[in-house]
């Protein structure tokens, strides 16, 4: 029976340090096409060499705007 995992949808915020070392060893693992592992809030994301990467832009009528760097990628089953 295939375990299946919860959905989950969960923001953190870092220190500008942190953050730029995070996108530095993304940048680095996107480089050599290399998967890249990250901690997010307690859980281990794994994120393929061939995910899919976009930038996000968002405005809404209130004034705030929001910038999403993102990489996609579909769970492979079990």
């Amino acid at each position: 029976m295939m375990k299946r995992k919860k959905k989950r949808d969960i923001e953190k915020t870092y220190s500008t340090r942190t953050f730029v070392a995070k996108l530095r060893r993304l940048a680095d693992a996107l480089e050599r096409g290399e998967p890249f592992t990250i901690r997010v809030a307690g859980e281990t994301v794994r994120a393929p060499a061939a995910a899919i990467i976009s930038i996000e832009h968002e405005r809404n009528a209130g004034g705030e705007e929001e910038l999403e760097f993102q990489l996609k990628w579909r769970r492979a089953a079990r």
